[in-house]
């Protein structure tokens, strides 16, 4: 997505103007999310070019470079796993959502045990496709527990953790130590992830909490399924109203493709990478109108009520 805006992040990053170009001038603006200033949920008018302006840089951090293509070890995510097959749930609207305010204390703790994990794991020692399943789960479960350590919230932007005057939401703050490093989530997606594998398939990866968010996976992220998980999560999201909604008069985008759309090679880039993760429905509904109406993002939380269990209900 693009160099510099209000990102879903919440954070603001490196000025630049590689992101103003045609598009500016012809795209509708989306919600412009304030930070500090305005409250969760907010939201005022502007260009999107102007969000694009602000979004966080991939600005590598090289010391995370190291790793080990020999390398044949697998970390164990079943932890995870098992942390979200009880709180997982589909929502009304399609969303995955998870039930924070039904986590119990065993989960709290598995959720736990797990962090302090991989905050031991030498990561540097991995090879690259098993860095990266390292990486974005631990970033998921990271925001799960800010979340749930705070919540109710309304909004992970109302979750303030400092990180720097103009940050709203977690993102700057420092909440893990790998290898002596002390990271936060923005380490991880800008610094990390974008930088080193390049790949706009990493923000179907990240999960920011929010309803507008591609969704947290029912399934850890492996070195061996990666890529499978990847292309999965690219399909569900653009194929999901919330990634591309297709009308007569263009599209209605994820802010998530104005943001960080120099990931996807810039506006043409986006709209090929559509093409290629959408149904052939939402295909011809491109191909009929291949222009870029506006963007939108929901930045709600993704809570979702636990499903109740009916006690006289047979269990297998």
């Amino acid at each position: 997505m693009t160099r510099s805006s209000w990102t879903r992040r919440g954070m603001l990053g490196t000025v630049g103007l590689a992101g103003v170009g045609p598009m500016g001038a012809r795209l509708v603006g989306a919600g412009l999310m304030g930070t500090g200033l305005m409250g969760a949920g907010r939201a005022v008018a502007a260009p999107s070019f102007i969000e694009a302006l602000f979004a966080p840089s991939a600005r590598l951090w090289p010391r995370w470079e190291a790793h080990d293509p020999g390398s044949a070890r697998v970390i164990d995510h079943a932890p995870w796993e098992r942390f979200l097959a009880g709180a997982l749930h589909r929502r009304a609207d399609g969303v995955m959502g998870l039930a924070y305010g039904s986590v119990g204390a065993a989960d709290r703790a598995l959720l736990r045990g797990y962090l302090a994990a991989l905050a031991a794991t030498p990561v540097s020692g991995l090879a690259r496709a098993e860095q990266f399943a390292f990486w974005a789960n631990l970033y998921n479960a990271l925001t799960v527990r800010v979340v749930l350590d705070r919540y109710p919230v309304a909004s992970i932007r109302d979750i303030s953790l400092g990180g720097g005057l103009f940050s709203s939401g977690p993102w700057g703050a420092k909440l893990v130590e790998i290898e002596g490093e002390a990271l936060s989530l923005n380490d991880i997606e800008h610094r990390i992830l974008r930088p080193i594998w390049r790949d706009p398939r990493v923000h179907y990866a990240v999960n920011c909490a929010s309803v507008g968010c591609p969704d947290l996976r029912p399934r850890a992220f492996t070195g061996a399924g990666l890529e499978a998980a990847l292309n999965e999560a690219a399909r569900d999201y653009v194929n999901h109203p919330r990634g591309v909604s297709a009308a007569a008069g263009g599209m209605t985008l994820s802010s998530i493709y104005n943001w960080f759309a120099d990931d996807f090679g810039g506006e043409a880039g986006v709209l090929a990478h559509l093409r290629r993760h959408a149904s052939p429905a939402l295909r011809a509904a491109i191909d009929r109108a291949p222009v870029i109406a506006g963007y939108h993002y929901d930045w709600s939380l993704n809570d979702v009520a636990a499903p109740r269990v009916d006690p006289a209900a047979p269990r297998g």
